[in-house]
């Protein structure tokens, strides 16, 4: 049916439309309350003279809608679908990682706690968010020393030999070694945890004043200890521990900074009046549709950067539900620079979402304040998103400290990290496979401590089997020498390269030891345990920055050891072109005089002292034929 038929037979009634292109993809999402007057707007004379925006009108070949009861639910729906077919005309929040949760695996034999990003239903209890996100960790730190549940990366479906160094300084209760403990004491422990996580101080309280008495009772005075001091800890933090509250002075404070087409959004996070946390997000050369809604804004707001051809209203409503929704926590105040048309709408959404989570508070507002105190709020995040803006695109460079704290919070590592090391696998068609390690330290390469690695147990072409060799010699040796491991150990490769680097530490017994991989084409960076939630960072980053340096170096590294392979085996075939000569003479020859040039400038005693009589003879006559080789 022709496009504009169609679009006269829309219904009146409210839904979402999808725009697809002449290949059937998805490239537009929007929402109306009256679907045929809305998407009829996008054909009107002048709505999209310009050309940049009127790009969508002239790629749509077809259009798609679905019917709804209410706008509240094409809000939700438009959501959704945004985030599942990923419009290239949509606004997208490129990062869905949004505020650090706490994350305890309750589908697991023994449980973890783990810090994370992204919310999954896969069966685990997520706790928080947390601000700032220091405290996520530092929480997850608490849990490890006081209840001894861990966040370790082994595979606890199986028992192993022995523990790793978490259970010897008592941060783990080793359910990875039979007999360590047993099922029920480790449960309890998990129990504990979730009652301290789910903020129930006087549940856990009375809990572990009853095992403590019943312990001294039994005379299990160690137990009883361990209790006691565990009482201590929770009534030491009850007061510091502080989790997103639903207080109705909790609030967040949008302000963004426009231009040449890149945006800068910063999020100020207030948790009972207080400032606690800052986020930052950052647009590259956002769609047209962005540009210039198909309805008139309902009013403006300045801001600094402010650009007549970019409409924040259009922006931050698709911005907040992308944020918000599907969330278990939402602040009760939102200020953002701008209005927009289904503001209303919105919050009734996110505070129905709120009633359902058993929030006590459940209303939302969202509020464009033009003046007064709230103003001067979104106006110092506007500001702020300036410096961000300037940061980010004006490639203002980082110190080395806010880098490795940007890389400890994108890869989740235990500390700041201070040594780095990379490798890398390089052969051409199988041969000459060689392997190469550099060293990132306290932010800059170290190449003293680079090591080349010729691969001497794999047969053809195996780069897998390849990183295995190589990580199982260089961590045996370092071990060997009693010598600290690295903050990080980084592959260069995809998750094949991963797992087998994280086999080759597992067979050495090397547990806990912090494990990436950089792919090459996609630069997504996978952390060995959380493969499921690979990081992806905009090309701008500086942590991505750093990590391909790093992965390049070890690139170039590797090529160069393997080139220089090449070129002493391409010169050894001149020697096996000499009659008498075969493989193995050659590589005496070459480990004995260096080089086919050492050869040819040997005279006849040196020679035959590594070969017999008739071969001197037949390598002198060779060369003095070809007196350059």
């Amino acid at each position: 049916m022709d496009l504009a038929l169609k679009i006269r037979s829309l219904p009146t009634s409210p839904g979402v439309y999808l725009y697809k292109n002449a290949e059937g993809e998805v490239i537009y999402v929007g929402k109306a309350k009256n679907l045929r007057s809305r998407v009829a707007s996008y054909f009107h004379e002048g709505r999209w003279a310009d050309a940049k925006t009127g790009t969508l009108v002239r790629e749509a070949a077809d259009v798609e809608y679905i019917v709804v009861a209410n706008n509240r639910e094409a809000l939700a729906l438009e959501n959704n679908l945004i985030k599942q077919k990923q419009p290239r005309f949509n606004i997208l929040l490129r990062d869905d990682k949004t505020y650090p949760y706490v994350k305890l695996t309750l589908g697991e034999r023994f449980p973890r706690v783990y810090v994370t990003r992204r919310l999954r239903k896969d069966g685990s209890a997520y706790f928080g968010p947390y601000f700032p996100t220091s405290l996520a960790y530092r929480i997850v730190d608490l849990i490890h020393r006081h209840f001894l549940v861990p966040s370790c990366k082994v595979d606890l479906t199986r028992y192993h030999p022995r523990p790793c160094l978490q259970f010897y300084i008592k941060r783990c209760l080793g359910p990875c070694v039979k007999e360590l403990t047993t099922p029920e004491i480790y449960a309890e422990a998990v129990r504990d945890v979730k009652l301290f996580l789910e903020g129930r101080q006087t549940d856990l309280m009375k809990s572990l004043h009853a095992r403590m008495e019943q312990s001294a009772a039994a005379q299990e005075y160690e137990r009883a200890a361990r209790y006691r001091d565990l009482i201590s800890t929770v009534e030491m933090l009850q007061d510091k521990q502080r989790m997103a509250s639903a207080d109705s002075d909790d609030a967040d404070v949008f302000g963004y900074h426009f231009e040449n087409q890149m945006l800068a959004v910063n999020v100020f996070h207030m948790r009972s009046g207080k400032f606690v946390d800052r986020r930052e997000f950052f647009w590259e050369d956002l769609p047209a549709v962005a540009s210039i809604s198909p309805v008139p804004p309902v009013f403006p707001s300045p801001a600094v950067g402010t650009d007549p051809a970019f409409e924040p209203g259009e922006f931050f409503s698709a911005l907040l539900k992308q944020l918000y929704l599907g969330q278990p926590y939402v602040p009760r105040q939102i200020y953002v620079p701008a209005d927009f048309e289904d503001r209303a709408e919105l919050e009734e959404l996110l505070s129905d979402q709120l009633e359902q989570a058993g929030a006590r508070a459940t209303r939302v507002h969202i509020e464009a304040a033009q003046r007064g105190e709230k103003r001067s709020l979104i106006d110092l995040a506007g500001n702020n998103a300036k410096q961000s803006y300037d940061q980010r695109f004006r490639v203002l460079k980082p110190t080395a400290q806010l880098t490795q704290e940007a890389l400890t919070e994108a890869l989740g590592l235990p500390e700041l990290p201070t040594r780095i090391e990379c490798f890398d696998i390089s052969h051409i068609q199988g041969a000459e496979t060689v392997a190469s390690m550099v060293v990132w330290q306290n932010g800059q390469m170290k190449k003293s401590e680079y090591r080349k690695f010729i691969i001497k147990t794999v047969v053809g072409v195996d780069d897998f089997a390849s990183m295995r060799e190589v990580v199982t010699r260089r961590y045996q040796r370092l071990r060997h020498d009693d010598k600290p491991m690295p903050s990080l150990v980084l592959i260069d490769g995809g998750l094949g390269q991963l797992h087998a680097a994280a086999q080759a530490l597992e067979s050495l017994e090397i547990i806990n030891q912090p494990l990436a991989s950089i792919a090459k084409r996609e630069e997504i960076i996978y952390v060995y345990g959380q493969e499921d939630d690979p990081v992806v960072l905009d090309h701008h980053s500086p942590v991505l920055h750093l990590v391909q340096l790093i992965r390049d170096e070890a690139h170039r590294f590797a090529v160069t050891f393997h080139r220089k392979r090449r070129q002493i085996r391409d010169r050894a075939t001149a020697l096996l072109q000499i009659p008498g000569v075969g493989q193995s003479t050659t590589r005496r020859l070459l480990e004995h005089f260096g080089s086919v040039r050492g050869v040819a400038h040997a005279d006849a005693p040196a020679l035959s002292a590594v070969v017999t009589r008739p071969q001197a003879e037949a390598i002198l006559a060779y060369f003095r034929e070809r007196p350059d080789p």
